[in-house]
C-alpha cells in the first residue's frame, strides 16, 4: 500500500483557446457602406425621374405632414394618374388647362373659361356670352356646353382633398320675370345647380362648403355693367392652408416700402 506521502502527482493541462475576438467594428463600417450605396441609388433614381416625381418627393421633405402629401388625380387626361401637390395651385391650373383641351368643343368655349390663382385659392370662372354659353338664358339649367365643362371639373376636382366654393354672378340687367324672382335668386340658383350636377358626377357630398349668390354686386367688368361676361359661375378650389401672403401681396408690400423710402424726407443734422 502506498502511504500518504507517496501519493501520485496528477498534472492537468488545459488547451489554449483561440486568439482573442476581433470585435464588431467591421459590421458598423459595412452598414455605413450599404447605407451610402442605397442613398446613391436613390439620388440617381431621382435625377432620372420626371418633374412630377421630383416635386412630390421635395414636397414631402419640406412638409411631411402638411402640403407635402400628394394626391392622385387624372388632370393630364381622364385615364392618366399623376402626382399633384394639394396646394400647388399653379400646377392644378396647368392640369385643368390640359384637361380642357380634351373637350370636343374646347375651341368654342376656350375664351369663356378664365382661371386665376388668388389669396383664396384657384378661381375657375365660366363666363357667359350674349347667347348663353354655359346656362340657358334667364335660367338656372345648364346647357350642353355647361354640363360638359362641369363634368370635366367634377371628375378632376373630386380627387383632391381641397374644399370648394361655388359662386353665381349676373350682369346689371334686371330680371324681367314677375313674382319676385330677381338676379339674386338667379345667381344663387345657377351656383347651386352647378353644385348639384357636379356632386352627381363625383364630388364628395361635403366637398362644397359654400354656395354664394352675388347678383350684380361683384361685376367683372364694372365699366360695362350689362356686359354678358359679368354673368358667370365661379368654382373656387380653396387652399388646405391659406398662404401667409396671398399671391402678389409681397410684391405690393415691397413696392410700398420702396415708395415709402422715396417719400421719406432726408434727415437734417445740426452742428453745435
Amino acid at each position: 500500500m502506498a502511504t500518504e506521502g507517496h501519493r501520485p502527482i496528477i498534472v492537468i493541462k488545459k488547451k489554449a483557446g483561440h486568439a482573442a475576438h476581433h470585435g464588431g467594428a467591421w459590421k458598423v463600417a459595412y452598414a455605413d457602406f450599404v447605407t451610402a450605396m442605397m442613398a446613391l441609388f436613390i439620388v440617381l433614381w431621382l435625377l432620372s425621374s420626371n418633374e412630377e416625381v421630383k416635386k412630390a418627393v421635395g414636397g414631402y421633405f419640406n412638409d411631411p405632414t402638411g402640403t407635402g402629401n400628394m394626391a392622385g388625380t387624372s388632370m393630364a387626361s381622364m385615364g392618366e394618374v399623376v402626382l399633384l401637390a394639394k396646394d400647388d395651385m399653379d400646377q392644378l391650373k396647368e392640369k385643368i388647362e390640359q384637361a380642357l383641351q380634351q373637350i370636343p368643343k374646347f375651341e368654342e368655349m376656350k375664351d369663356q373659361v378664365q382661371m386665376t390663382v388668388t389669396g383664396e385659392g384657384l378661381r375657375i370662372e365660366l363666363l357667359e356670352t350674349d347667347k348663353g354659353m354655359f346656362f340657358q338664358s334667364g335660367s338656372a339649367s345648364a346647357s350642353e356646353n355647361g354640363r360638359e365643362l362641369l363634368e370635366m371639373l367634377a371628375k378632376n376636382l373630386c380627387k383632391l382633398p381641397n374644399d370648394l366654393v361655388i359662386e353665381g354672378h349676373t350682369d346689371a340687367k334686371p330680371y324681367s320675370n314677375k313674382g319676385g324672382y330677381s338676379n339674386w335668386e338667379l345667381s344663387a340658383d345657377r351656383a347651386n345647380s352647378a353644385r348639384r350636377y357636379m356632386t352627381e358626377i363625383g364630388l364628395r357630398e361635403d366637398q362644397v362648403k359654400q354656395v354664394r349668390g352675388f347678383a350684380d354686386q361683384q361685376l367683372r367688368k364694372a365699366d360695362d355693367p350689362e356686359n354678358p361676361g359679368n354673368r358667370r359661375v365661379s368654382v373656387i378650389v380653396k387652399y388646405l392652408r391659406p398662404p401667409p401672403h396671398p399671391p402678389g401681396e409681397k410684391a405690393k408690400e415691397k413696392g410700398a416700402e420702396k415708395d415709402g423710402e422715396k417719400e421719406k424726407p432726408a434727415e437734417k443734422t445740426s452742428e453745435h
